[in-house]
């Protein structure tokens, strides 16, 4: 029998099992949820004033959070309590709400509202499809650049912003990139405070929503972005978002951002026109629990680790034996975040995410991690092993691994 026959009767072995596996998206599992169960008990009928003594029942409070909530969460991001928003979930809501003002009025240093002219955005690849889809829906251009082992390229960003006043900023994952991995490196950090730019309120729009998920007991050392651009000249160029999501509970967290004061000053004043103020009793909640929890949020994130980093060994340890060695694709081996991210040597990713479908395997779809679902190698595919259980991440891994070999084979035929 020929290798492609013998690997089409192992596929209709595995067909034959009728497996239903998702490794699509990156969810908590039920058991990571667990961890954050004393946040449903920790508030009672006596929480109504805040610690700095803000009524929880009332409006009062002001639009940015309460103070507690600011100087944990601002913490996370190398900020002070003055230099943080805390809001409701998500951070995704908080970076459309800003980008939403800078168009119809524009960011500190602003010379008018972005949407009076053509307007471009930078962002990485492989990366996250939900930046793709918010900035296509916001109306701007998008000029992408690769995603490398030191963070966004840095050679090629300094070119386009030297010259064109089009480009507003860059959005991209600092920590961890989805779905590479990949940290931003001090170096780059530095660089990206201090490149000279053609327009002047050129903004980095940093989503670090794996800022604590490490997987390792030795993370890498965080570079503040706020502090690079303090020390540039370039105070108001960052700003950093962060959320609760996969700390507690995906569907009731809280989201925040940190900025430089001037900004915070006036992203509050275009929030007072949107409302009172966020949910205080929310905030007062994670404060307390996290506050609680056996060595804060860094306890609850070494937790997580226990949980998250089994399954990602699986996903390496499968790929290692199934496809080490055999040319047909490489992977990253992420030290933390959600994600690992696959190419394939042959552009044969869309056939392989069929495959996995049809054999019960549900993959995030091809080209979802460049703009518009357009991958122009076919080659990347973004793995989810965070929700399911140990044994069925193998399961789907062995399955993915399969298919690879299913779907290079059948190309080379």
């Amino acid at each position: 029998m020929s290798e492609l026959g013998a690997l089409r009767e192992q596929f209709e072995e595995k067909k034959k099992l009728g497996l239903s596996l998702n490794i699509q998206r990156g969810q908590p599992s039920d058991e990571d949820f667990d961890l954050s169960a004393g946040l449903l008990t920790c508030v009672g009928p006596d929480d109504v004033t805040s610690p700095s003594g803000v009524a929880l029942r009332n409006y009062p409070g002001g639009v940015a959070g309460l103070k507690e909530a600011r100087a944990m969460f601002g913490a996370l991001l190398g900020a002070t309590g003055n230099e943080t928003i805390v809001g409701n979930n998500s951070s995704l809501a908080m970076l459309s709400n800003t980008l939403k003002w800078a168009l119809i009025r524009g960011l500190a240093g602003s010379d008018g509202p972005w949407a009076a002219g053509p307007r471009k955005m930078i962002v990485t690849i492989p990366g996250y499809d939900r930046h793709f889809t918010l900035l296509e829906a916001l109306g701007f251009e998008i000029v992408a650049v690769s995603m490398t082992s030191d963070g966004p390229d840095l050679d090629a960003i300094e070119g386009l912003v030297a010259s064109d006043a089009q480009i507003r900023g860059v959005v991209f994952v600092p920590t961890y990139s989805n779905p590479t991995g990949d940290t931003i490196s001090h170096a780059n950090v530095d660089r990206l405070a201090r490149m000279k730019t053609e327009t002047p309120d050129f903004t980095i729009f940093a989503d670090d929503a794996y800022v604590v998920h490490h997987l390792t007991d030795t993370p890498p050392r965080a570079t503040s972005l706020l502090a690079a651009c303090r020390s540039a000249g370039n105070p108001n160029r960052a700003i950093v978002y962060g959320s609760t999501s996969k700390i507690t509970f995906s569907g009731a967290g809280i989201g925040f951002l940190s900025t430089s004061e001037e900004n915070v000053k006036l992203i509050s004043s275009y929030l007072s026109k949107e409302f009172i103020g966020p949910n205080k009793i929310e905030q007062h909640r994670h404060v307390k629990f996290l506050s609680a929890y056996p060595g804060g949020i860094e306890g609850l994130m070494r937790d997580h680790a226990k949980i998250l980093r089994p399954k990602f060994e699986a996903v390496e340890r499968v790929l290692d034996r199934e496809l080490g060695g055999t040319g047909l694709a490489t992977w990253t081996k992420p030290t933390g975040g959600y994600f690992v991210s696959l190419d394939t040597a042959k552009p044969v990713v869309e056939r392989v995410v069929e495959l996995a479908n049809e054999a019960g395997v549900s993959l995030t779809p091809a080209g979802a991690s460049y703009p518009f679902g357009k991958d122009p190698s076919n080659a990347n595919l973004r793995i989810a092993p965070s929700r399911p259980p140990l044994a069925e991440v193998e399961q789907a891994m062995e399955i993915v691994a399969l298919c690879v070999k299913l779907a290079s084979a059948e190309y080379g035929e």
